[in-house]
């Protein structure tokens, strides 16, 4: 069996814990709650000890952590992390950072036992294991687009202001254009008016000089 151990803690609190051998890994799984790096961060570590490997996951100050054949690598056990962490804090919330020891150990403890079979001698677990590993990579890619793209906001809201500016400065343009025209189109007809009145009056005097020199 690939996973011998497993364990659910806050902090150095065991919550939940099921040993599918009777070895002394609960007293060495303790120990190494204890070296987990300081300050609550989020941490994934391994610690070897004989042939046996223990993999911790810490995840907003919940710890799942087990023990494994060295042999077993680090994926499966991982996954099988992954998959308690979520399935704990799914289960319990908020109630599992002010629980007391082992509150839920005889609930808990039975899923363990069943995660740590199915991940063990289940060759499906590492089928999906390798596909949750793909996915996360295309998950990983998206995010780094998007971040590029965020980055790039200043640039975007630039580039909105500009076109705003290019629209509002072709709608005064248009504005500007047809006064323009119209501006024009009234100088046209007061000129063509003008030299209409001009050319009448010149008429009317060519006339009356006229009738004045056939009065003579």
């Amino acid at each position: 069996m690939a996973i011998l151990y497993a364990l659910v803690a806050r902090g150095t609190v065991v919550l939940a814990e099921h040993s599918a051998a009777a070895t002394n890994a609960g007293a060495i799984a303790r120990q190494v709650l204890e070296r987990l790096p300081d300050g609550g961060a989020d941490s994934h570590v391994s610690y070897t000890q004989d042939r046996y490997v223990f993999h911790a996951k810490r995840t907003d100050g919940i710890t799942a952590l087990c023990m494994a054949d060295d042999a077993a690598g680090r994926r499966i056990p991982f996954a099988f992390l992954e998959d308690i962490h979520g399935r704990f804090v799914k289960t319990y919330g908020r109630a599992a950072l002010t629980a007391l020891a082992y509150a839920m150990n005889d609930e808990f403890s039975r899923v363990l036992s069943q995660q740590m079979d199915y991940y063990s001698n289940d060759p499906n677990a590492d089928r999906i294991n390798r596909m949750r590993g793909g996915i996360n990579q295309v998950r990983s890619v998206m995010i780094d687009n998007i971040d590029k793209v965020l980055e790039r906001g200043d640039r975007l809201e630039l580039l909105v202001d500009k076109t705003a500016n290019m629209q509002g400065n072709t709608v005064r343009f248009k504005r500007q254009a047809r006064r323009f025209r119209n501006t024009t189109w009234w100088r046209n007809v007061k000129l063509t008016a003008a030299l209409i009145l001009l050319l009448l009056r010149k008429a009317t005097d060519y006339d009356v000089i006229v009738k004045t020199q056939l009065k003579m």
